[in-house]
């Protein structure tokens, strides 16, 4: 009998180990990139480091504790946790809007938190919860059959969102439940009108706010306002340019000085490939990809499908989220505000993440063949025998 030696026990240990790794770069970067700020603004280096570290550590415990929670808990509409978390998020949505603190024009804060940040989260569970159900009975291929009042109450968030304004995250409010929906097996036809029908919503949104469109239109030619509306991307290409292959050195950047704006936030990418180079800019690449990995193994091993399509909307989530922030950063998408998981400063942006995370270590230790799993390959899950519906997870 040949005897193979496993690494891990179960996917939750090489995510655990993912996670550390993640939150030690960031905590570094955010030192890194701050701590110039932190003396000019409010004379004291460590400003933002010891914020950052305490958001952590509450993160950490909200981690530990939706671990705990199981998972099956967010299904129900009517499940008094989930109309608990509901109300609170559309009471804080409306909230900010009344009395929320105005920066740069926009109403995005209440009482030191971002609630656009908790409505991420709760779009992703209200619409796994409507699509496990509509995958049990084989109705997930239609728009007509997915669209109901989860999805209802998810719109009315993204236009919470967007009043603020903050056109970013509700995209990323509703976008990451139609992705889903797609996961879930609609069907093409749909599909296409989907991508239609948010082309349509884009324009719209872009011109109701004149900036929007000269942030647009200097996202082709940056240059040719980097004075102006193109003077962040300017400076992240500069930043990142500058490191080389294996940048500048930990705390040796300069765009940090001033140069480069929300260089601990937005932006924190930038500073980490100059001061890391190419080489860590691909290590941060190759640490998120794996994440990704895994939680496409925790989706495919979840024992139902609320369990699937939680986690799936969680890896959207977490990759939807890093994708856009490194194409801001590199300039390939216009200036969206998205921070970069675990790596920008962001306290409610940390927090929600953290939770995210716990929740899907939850349904990783519901799920199917923990213990042998890197030993015997898992079984498939068996279908419904009504079951049309078919999830495009890689397995």
């Amino acid at each position: 009998m040949r005897i193979r030696k496993k690494i891990w026990n179960n996917d939750a240990e090489p995510i655990m180990v993912i996670m550390v790794v993640l939150m030690v770069l960031g905590t570094i970067n955010v030192f890194s990139s701050s701590f110039v700020l932190g003396t000019t603004d409010y004379e004291n280096p460590y400003y933002f480091l010891r914020r950052h570290v305490l958001v952590m550590l509450a993160g950490l415990g909200l981690f530990f504790a939706f671990r705990k929670i199981n998972y099956r808990r967010w299904r129900s509409l009517k499940g008094p946790l989930m109309l608990a978390v509901i109300t609170a998020t559309f009471l804080s949505l409306v909230g900010v809007l009344v009395i929320g603190t105005e920066v740069n024009g926009a109403k995005r804060w209440l009482f030191g938190a971002q609630p656009a940040e908790l409505a991420k989260l709760v779009s992703l569970m209200l619409a796994a919860s409507a699509l496990s159900s509509r995958i049990k009975r084989g109705k997930a291929d239609s728009l007509f059959n997915v669209v109901n009042s989860r999805y209802g109450i998810i719109f009315l968030m993204a236009v919470l969102i967007e009043l603020e304004p903050d056109m970013g995250t509700a995209a990323i409010v509703l976008g990451v439940p139609l992705i889903m929906a797609v996961v879930a097996g609609m069907s093409l036809k749909y599909v296409l009108g989907l991508m239609g029908m948010a082309a349509l919503a884009v324009v719209i949104m872009v011109n109701i706010q004149p900036y929007r469109m000269a942030r647009l239109k200097v996202w082709f030619d940056p240059w040719a306002d980097a004075q102006g509306m193109g003077y962040q991307t300017v400076q992240s290409l500069s930043t990142i340019g500058s490191g080389g292959f294996w940048g500048m050195g930990l705390g040796e950047g300069v765009s940090k000085y001033e140069y480069l704006p929300e260089a601990h936030t937005d932006f924190a990418f930038a500073i980490f490939s100059q001061e890391h180079g190419y080489m860590g800019a691909f290590m941060v690449f190759l640490l998120l990809a794996l994440l990704v990995l895994f939680c496409v193994r925790i989706a495919n091993r979840a024992p139902d499908e609320f369990g699937q399509m939680l986690a799936a909307g969680i890896m959207v989530l977490i990759a939807g989220q890093a994708i856009a922030n490194i194409m801001m950063v590199g300039g390939l998408l216009p200036v969206v505000g998205v921070p970069l998981p675990f790596i920008s400063y962001g306290g409610s942006s940390l927090m929600v993440t953290m939770v995210a995370m716990g929740m899907l270590l939850n349904i990783c230790d519901h799920g199917k063949n923990q213990g042998d799993d890197y030993e015997h390959p898992p079984k498939p899950v068996k279908e419904h025998r009504n079951n049309k519906a078919n999830l495009r997870l890689v397995k």
